[in-house]
């Protein structure tokens, strides 16, 4: 039978995953702050700097209906003086925009009768990080919704194979990433990787694999706490062919946060027990 400090402990536990679920289903709700009749497929997007970036926000419309009339749309950015981008009237409206925005931000007329109010960014900067909101109003409905805007930069890596070493290189990456090399099953191999920084702050990445086999494949993890590079390499008699995507941190760091709090609660009442 269980001893009563063993029910308290399990009745303690329980409560505290209870809790732990409303927390985060609330602070989600917060970080969204979508209303509802306007959302975005994105909260979290991570842009690549120095590249366009588009940060999506659309309104829903009625079934059937094909375009929304009386449009008014507003960008703000968190902490920011004056507006990052306004469309009033038919008509772009840029008297309060704010400078670092100036002649870089475009919303598309066109979209925006379907109900389309997202935002393109050109040439992103480290500046652009932060919280986005946008704001719809129309004879359709109207809502805002916040995005969280963060900035990286990161490459695809370029392979060549020579006296038996395979090497990887990627021009632009930060924060500074970690390097893993794998083989086909999955298992870690040991590389060799140095790290190189312009004056911006951008790190280059140079990663060694050896002995490396002819016709085999081998995958290299170029990663940071925003952005995953994964290349499928295989070396063949006249190269290395590869592919490469990127996956992107979808976590938000106030669930990060309110997360890593629960976790410490638990480990504190176990101690305690």
């Amino acid at each position: 039978m269980a001893t009563l400090g063993q029910i308290i402990f399990a009745s303690m536990i329980t409560l505290i995953v209870i809790f732990s679920a409303i927390i985060i289903l609330t602070l989600a709700l917060v970080f969204s702050g979508s209303s509802s009749d306007v959302t975005s497929t994105n909260t979290a997007p991570v842009a690549n700097l120095g590249e366009d970036e588009l940060l999506i926000c659309y309104l829903h419309t009625e079934t059937g209906r094909t375009t929304v009339s009386q449009v008014s749309v507003t960008w703000t950015k968190e902490d920011l003086e004056g507006l990052v981008y306004r469309y009033d009237d038919g008509a772009p409206d840029l008297g309060e925009q704010n400078s670092q925005f100036r002649g870089r931000t475009e919303i598309s007329s066109d979209a925006l009768l379907s109900g389309n109010a997202s935002l393109l960014i050109r040439s992103v900067r480290s500046g652009d990080e932060g919280k986005y909101t946008c704001s719809i109003s129309s004879s359709d409905g109207g809502g805002k919704v916040n995005i969280r805007l963060r900035t990286a930069a990161f490459s695809a890596p370029t392979f060549r194979f020579s006296n038996g070493v395979l090497t990887a290189e990627a021009s632009r990456w930060f924060p500074k990433p970690n390097v893993t090399w794998l083989n086909s099953d999955g298992g870690v191999l040991q590389g060799r990787t140095n790290f190189s920084q312009d004056s911006g702050g951008i790190y280059s990445v140079v990663s060694e694999l050896q002995p490396v086999n002819i016709s085999s494949s081998y995958t290299c993890r170029i990663e940071n706490d925003l952005v995953l590079s994964v290349s499928k390499a295989t070396v063949t008699g006249s190269g290395v062919s590869k592919n490469t995507y990127f996956i992107y941190s979808a976590a938000s760091s106030l669930l990060a946060s309110a997360y890593l709090s629960i976790i410490t609660s638990v480990l504190c009442i176990c101690y305690l027990t």
